[in-house]
């Protein structure tokens, strides 16, 4: 593939939140996952798993789980003016990507132990310097970072083969009702939901320019 190429592939990707009421073939979840898993990762640690969802009652009954923890949030007086622009009154009513998708690939990652951390965590209760290292490690942690390569690639090869796909930053305020449904094993933290599916729509997004985002320093 030409340089060009990949870029195309890149800047046509959009985030799709309606579906063609069209199946998609497991054969090509399984090989967008087996494409992923050969992304970037601390250590080589290779944590994230991935548990590819078909069954539309249970992405329905995701669904259900997200709705009733956003209704709950938005019933609090503090949310008044905090919740997403959606669920403000006078809001256009947003499609529930979730509603049309017939696949979700849920992404969890294991949680491991990492010594140098534990023990910089210890002395930064006493050490100022050590303080601020902890808290520079606590902005992303790895095993996100590692996850968020994964997902970029499997949605890259999911486009390429025609279909669709969302990264849902939202939702994880349902994270431990999300777990219970889907009995993701203990020690594994989901990261994102990604719906899949043939498109049902084609918008149409731009991007700041580089000179805005970006700083060459000397």
């Amino acid at each position: 593939m030409e340089t060009a190429e990949l870029a195309t592939l890149i800047k046509t990707r959009r985030s799709i939140r309606l579906f063609q009421d069209k199946p998609v073939p497991e054969a090509i979840l399984l090989e967008a996952v087996e494409t992923a898993i050969w992304a970037p990762n601390g250590g080589n640690a290779q944590n994230w798993r991935f548990f590819i969802i078909r069954d539309k009652k249970i992405i329905k009954n995701v669904a259900d789980a997200i709705q009733a923890d956003m209704k709950t949030m938005m019933s609090w007086p503090e949310m008044a003016n905090a919740g997403p622009p959606a669920s403000r009154p006078g809001s256009p009513p947003r499609v529930d990507p979730l509603s049309t998708a017939p696949a979700l690939i849920v992404v969890a990652a294991i949680r491991s132990p990492n010594p140098m951390v534990d023990a910089m965590a210890k002395r930064a209760k006493t050490d100022p310097k050590a303080r601020q290292m902890f808290e520079g490690l606590q902005v992303v942690a790895g095993w996100a970072q590692s996850t968020s390569a994964a997902v970029a690639t499997l949605m890259l090869v999911l486009h390429q083969k025609g279909l669709g796909t969302l990264w849902m930053t939202g939702g994880l305020h349902a994270k431990a009702d999300i777990e219970k449904l889907l009995k993701i094993p203990v020690g594994m933290d989901v990261v994102t939901l990604v719906p899949v599916g043939y498109p049902a729509e084609s918008p149409i997004k731009d991007r700041k320019p580089v000179s805005e985002v970006c700083q060459i320093i000397k």
